[in-house]
């Protein structure tokens, strides 16, 4: 069983920045896919990023891009996003979610995930 645990949540103002972590359990971190999401009230959950095991390749929504980067850290079994130039409409829960297929062609897919935190609150402030 692949636990995943978030942190780095908190309140911001519109401006700031965010680096959320999310630390994996075992030693096969490196074979997973590796995806952020989030999830506002009364929304449905959406992707916001994503990285493959070899960490060469990334994936973020329109939403985010050019603001917000995806890396991982494989050796600490770890991926992290930080998030500049927050927005209000950046508020909302965010969770890790691994995926241990081999390959996807759809990392943007919440369906595709087989893992998933507890989620982290990010709230940012007008």
């Amino acid at each position: 069983q692949v636990q995943l645990v978030e942190s780095g949540g908190g309140l911001v103002q519109a401006g700031g920045s965010l680096r959320l972590s999310c630390a994996a359990s075992g030693r096969t971190f490196s074979n997973y896919l590796m995806g952020w999401f989030r999830q506002a009230p009364g929304k449905e959950r959406e992707f916001v990023a994503a990285i493959r095991r070899s960490g060469d390749s990334e994936y973020y929504a329109d939403s985010v891009k050019g603001r917000f980067t995806i890396s991982r850290d494989n050796a600490k079994s770890t991926v992290f996003l930080q998030m500049n130039s927050l927005k209000p409409e950046d508020t909302a829960v965010y969770y890790c979610a691994a995926n241990q297929a081999l390959f996807t062609a759809t990392p943007w897919n919440a369906g595709r995930y087989d893992y998933w935190g507890q989620g982290t609150q990010v709230t940012v402030s007008s």
